[in-house]
């Protein structure tokens, strides 16, 4: 892939995200199937579409219209996931099972456009007892079940075609200390009642309170980042997050819950990447520094994330489907292995950290068949 592409694909990523008004491109030498490739692999066509109405050259008028298609789908799928959570949601609470909408269309809200962010799944999140209702209220309704994962205490299920994920608790795995924080956070939500909602038409969605959520997100992105891959949608989620609630959030809050978790390293590379690479403004990043180290870390994040593609969309997965499950998993763990060597130029300490507990949940998953 081009330079030329990528500082094309990244002044058009800036520009969408924060909805400017002009951009100029001044560059006739555009590959602009490059572009169209990387907002594809990334997951931020819509993003970078908003950038292109206001940029001063265009792709050719085939392409553009393709592209154009591609997010009017795009909405059309919001606004079908959006009617499906009302209607389960709307179902659930006639069950007396109450819960909340965590990543996905919750955050898209955070977003001037919405329905042109890219959706996935349905998570909801829900305390113990509930946890336990749901998943008896929900199975018979669904085509298909994965194996629960216990210590998680999470499931996902196929109800309309859709994926739902039933979560008990949003663990990142990386360590009991990380999860024990993550899981006074998401008591924070259930026994405080720390929620804020969405108006979903004549639906009221709860969802945690921005407060909690920036945990939850960061939390579940900087996961994938050490296990699995990460893609720009999920640091473009978390930049929406904390500008749309820069003026009340509790930074010293926020500090603190990142300092207990010993993630300060990763905020601080993250926040970097965001500002110069997003166009985050620095005001509404907390705990952002200009020091070069985070810098030098934040460009090694990048060309990691433009290497595998949003959640390893670019990595080769044929062997998924040539091999028994627990070769499968051998496949996986050793490819988990060679991302945390890589990760360890990033952040040497904290990989070493965490690699214990998350060869060690690969190899439990594997037994119980997870």
């Amino acid at each position: 892939m081009g330079k030329e592409s990528k500082d094309v694909f990244f002044t058009l990523l800036r520009a969408g995200l924060w909805e400017q008004s002009y951009v100029n491109l001044n560059n006739n030498k555009v590959d602009w199937r490059e572009v169209y490739q990387l907002s594809e692999e990334q997951s931020v066509l819509g993003l970078i579409l908003t950038g292109l109405e206001q940029s001063d050259i265009k792709p050719p008028q085939e392409l553009l219209l393709q592209w154009i298609g591609e997010v009017n789908l795009l909405e059309q799928q919001n606004k079908a996931m959006n009617d499906f959570i009302a209607l389960l949601i709307e179902k659930m609470r006639k069950a007396g099972i109450y819960t909340l909408l965590v990543k996905g269309q919750g955050i898209a809200q955070c977003y001037e456009r919405p329905l042109w962010r890219a959706c996935g799944d349905v998570d909801l999140l829900l305390s113990d007892s509930k946890y336990e209702k749901a998943k008896e209220f929900l199975m018979p309704l669904a085509s298909d079940v994965d194996s629960e994962k216990l210590y998680a205490k999470h499931l996902s299920m196929t109800i309309d075609e859709r994926v739902v994920e039933l979560h008990g608790r949003l663990t990142c795995g990386l360590t009991v200390g990380i999860d024990k924080q993550i899981d006074i956070v998401q008591d924070a939500v259930f026994y405080g009642g720390e929620v804020r909602s969405w108006q979903n038409g004549s639906t009221q969605v709860f969802l945690p309170s921005a407060d909690n959520d920036v945990i939850f997100v960061f939390t579940h992105f900087v996961k994938h980042f050490y296990k699995e891959g990460l893609g720009l949608r999920q640091v473009c989620d978390w930049c929406r997050l904390l500008w749309s609630y820069k003026d009340s959030l509790n930074r010293g809050l926020l500090e603190k819950r990142i300092r207990k978790m010993g993630l300060m390293s990763e905020w601080q590379a993250f926040a970097s990447m965001a500002v110069n690479y997003l166009g985050m403004p620095t005001g509404a990043m907390p705990m952002y520094s200009s020091d070069k180290k985070w810098k030098r870390k934040a460009d090694k994040i990048c060309s990691f994330i433009m290497e595998v593609g949003n959640m390893g969309h670019n990595r080769d997965m044929s062997f998924f489907g040539k091999y028994p499950y627990l070769v499968r998993k051998t496949f996986s763990l050793g490819r988990r292995c060679r991302d945390l060597w890589r990760h360890a130029r990033i952040f040497p300490l904290e990989s070493l950290r965490f690699f214990p507990w998350i060869m060690f949940n690969g190899v439990r998953s594997a037994v119980r068949g997870e």
